[in-house]
């Protein structure tokens, strides 16, 4: 009986992990994107990214190899809170805070295929209002 339910507490455990591995939910997609962003795993970023926003992560990227490893070991502390998402269609917004940086931030996402990914260009840098600030701007060395 107690194998049993063992086995059944188990079962459930597991199904639930596999589910929150696989979930496509705009902030399950914009968490993922930006705890990899910003600690320096640009590989699992791409990973959730579209082609634009690929081209922006390989450029950070490249800046990241002129870092000291200090600021490296340093970026791995930074703490990510989605605020808010707002869904609209194929397009979503999602709101939130970096523990290194001041005020709420955007992040940008669409669907593509059926799968939500992260959507960020420069030109969204340039579209924002000047006391706002994107998630790829600013000096590299900061993150």
């Amino acid at each position: 009986m107690r194998y049993n339910r063992f086995i059944a507490i188990f079962a459930a455990l597991l199904m639930l992990g596999l589910a929150s591995c696989t979930d496509n939910s705009p902030k399950a997609v914009a968490e993922k994107f930006l705890n990899a962003f910003y600690h320096k795993d640009y590989e699992k970023a791409r990973s959730v990214s579209t082609e634009k926003t690929i081209e922006l992560v390989n450029l950070m990227e490249q800046f990241s190899i002129q870092q000291p490893d200090s600021v490296k070991q340093n970026a791995k502390l930074i703490k990510i809170e989605i605020v808010d998402v707002k869904e609209e269609g194929d397009k979503a917004t999602v709101i939130y805070t970096a523990s290194n940086e001041p005020g709420e931030q955007k992040l940008r996402l669409e669907k593509q295929n059926g799968k939500w990914l992260v959507s960020h260009s420069k030109q969204d840098d340039l579209d924002e209002e000047p006391s706002e600030e994107g998630i790829l701007e600013g000096d590299a060395t900061e993150m």
